[in-house]
C-alpha cells in the first residue's frame, strides 16, 4: 500500500458474508429434508429444527459480542493512505474462502435428514439468520456512533473471516458515508435521480 496504508475490510460486511449462503442452503436443505419420513418422523423433525433454528440465530448472534464492543470502543481513525475494500472483494473473499465448508455443512445437513427431517437444514438457516442479525447490531451500533467499523485485511484469517479473532488487534474508522456498504454491511442504496 502507498505511504504505510493498509487494505481495509469492513467488519459488518465480513460477518454478513457468510448469511445469504448458510440461509439458502439450509432452507433447501430443510425442504428436501423434509421428504424421507426418518427415524423421528417428519412432525418430530420440524418441530426439532424450529427449536435448532432459534437456538442456532441466539447462539451465533450473540457469540464475541463483547469482543466486538471492546474493539470498536478502541477503533483508531482510518489513516489517509488506508485502501478500503469494496464490499463485493469482501464478501467474495468470504465465500470463496468457506466454499467448501459450505457444501460439507449442506451435505451433512442433508444426510441428517434420514435420522430427523428437516432438523439440520433448519439449524444450518438459523446460522445465517445469526449472522444477519449480528451485522445488523453491529450497524446500529455504526449509526449510534456515527462510524463505521473496518478490520486490516492482512488480520483476517485465510479464508477471508474472523473480522474479531486473536489476531486482530484494533478496528479501523471511518465516517459514516465511506465506502460502498451501509451501517450493517448491506449495499448501500444510492438516492434516485429526479
Amino acid at each position: 500500500m502507498a505511504r504505510g496504508g493498509q487494505g481495509l475490510a469492513r467488519v459488518a460486511v465480513v460477518v454478513r458474508a457468510g448469511a445469504a449462503p448458510l440461509w439458502w442452503f439450509g432452507v433447501v436443505a430443510a425442504a428436501i429434508g423434509a421428504v424421507p419420513e426418518g427415524l423421528t418422523g417428519r412432525g418430530i423433525g420440524a418441530l426439532a429444527g424450529a427449536a435448532l433454528f432459534v437456538v442456532g440465530a441466539a447462539v451465533v448472534a450473540l457469540v464475541r459480542r463483547g469482543r466486538y464492543g471492546a474493539l470498536a470502543r478502541g477503533a483508531a481513525r482510518a489513516g489517509k493512505y488506508d485502501v478500503l475494500q469494496d464490499r463485493a472483494v469482501t464478501v467474495r473473499n468470504w465465500r470463496r474462502g468457506h466454499r467448501w465448508w459450505l457444501l460439507l455443512a449442506c451435505a451433512v445437513a442433508l444426510g441428517s435428514a434420514f435420522a430427523v427431517p428437516a432438523a439440520g437444514g433448519l439449524l444450518l438457516a438459523g446460522f445465517g439468520t445469526g449472522l444477519r442479525l449480528k451485522a445488523a447490531w453491529i450497524g446500529r451500533r455504526e449509526r449510534a456512533e456515527e462510524t463505521l467499523l473496518w478490520v486490516r485485511v492482512d488480520w483476517l484469517d485465510r479464508r477471508g473471516g474472523s473480522p474479531a479473532g486473536n489476531a486482530v488487534k484494533g478496528l479501523r474508522g471511518t465516517g459514516i458515508a465511506a465506502g460502498d456498504a451501509a451501517p450493517g454491511g448491506s449495499r448501500r442504496r444510492t438516492a434516485a435521480l429526479v
